[in-house]
């Protein structure tokens, strides 16, 4: 119940808040791409439900039924959906999502329903027992090293490979410790990958959170960055 109070108090501040920024980018995406403003998915939230998660447009219409991966320079994406996508303007959406209770300012980002039931496999679904989040470890982890572990000539079989494991492993990390001074830490941590990850910097999970995925992930399945410290506590 805090937790839900928390989630409803901050997104309606938020919204408050965004509120110019929403403006302008429904003004820029109608002026750059014809079609709608918003783009509505379907993820898998907790328990296994599907749920209609919104987002700004950041794609040409007409590009359904293709890739459920976005890709490192996907033709897909227009120029101004590229900066909204950088700067995770296109995620503001999913505040409405929060208000409606069918997602938490911090939990595992949700997963498209496609991948859930091709891949997930029994400990990933671990990950399905909690409300889907805005911001995560895993959502970070993705938005820090998306470009170097999704093969844009095969982005759903690298996604798969590489990402998704290793995401999932981290988001599992996370939640063995969760509680509220940990969330407030991962909405303080966004703040600053969105800071810093726009002029190629990066921003690694917590070493605890790294150590604790390798009971479900071998660390081959990180970046070498990460990789050579992760083989180094695996066999320690």
């Amino acid at each position: 119940m805090a937790k839900r109070l928390f989630d409803i108090a901050l997104s309606g501040i938020a919204l408050i808040l965004s509120a110019p920024l929403w403006l302008v980018a429904a003004i820029g995406i109608a002026l750059s791409s014809p079609g709608p403003i918003f783009y509505h998915a379907t993820r898998i939230g907790r328990g296994g439900e599907p749920f209609r998660m919104a987002k700004f447009r950041t794609m040409t219409v007409g590009t359904a039924g293709q890739s459920e991966i976005t890709a490192p320079g996907d033709s897909r994406v227009f120029a101004l959906g590229r900066v909204i996508r950088l700067l995770k303007i296109d995620e503001l959406p999913q505040l409405v999502n929060i208000l409606r209770g069918e997602m938490s300012i911090v939990g595992p980002r949700p997963e498209s329903d496609i991948i859930v039931a091709e891949h997930y496999t029994d400990w990933m679904r671990e990950t399905l027992a909690v409300a889907p989040g805005l911001t995560s470890v895993g959502a970070l982890f993705g938005y820090s090293y998306g470009d170097e572990l999704i093969d844009p000539l095969r982005p759903e079989e690298s996604y798969v490979e590489r990402m998704l494991p290793a995401k999932l492993a981290l988001e599992l990390a996370y939640l063995e410790r969760a509680n509220f001074f940990g969330d407030i830490a991962y909405i303080l941590r966004t703040a600053a990958a969105i800071l810093i990850v726009p002029f190629g910097l990066k921003l690694d999970p917590t070493r605890t959170d790294q150590r604790t995925a390798l009971r479900w992930v071998e660390p081959e399945v990180f970046p070498l960055t990460m990789c050579s410290h992760l083989t180094a506590i695996s066999r320690g």
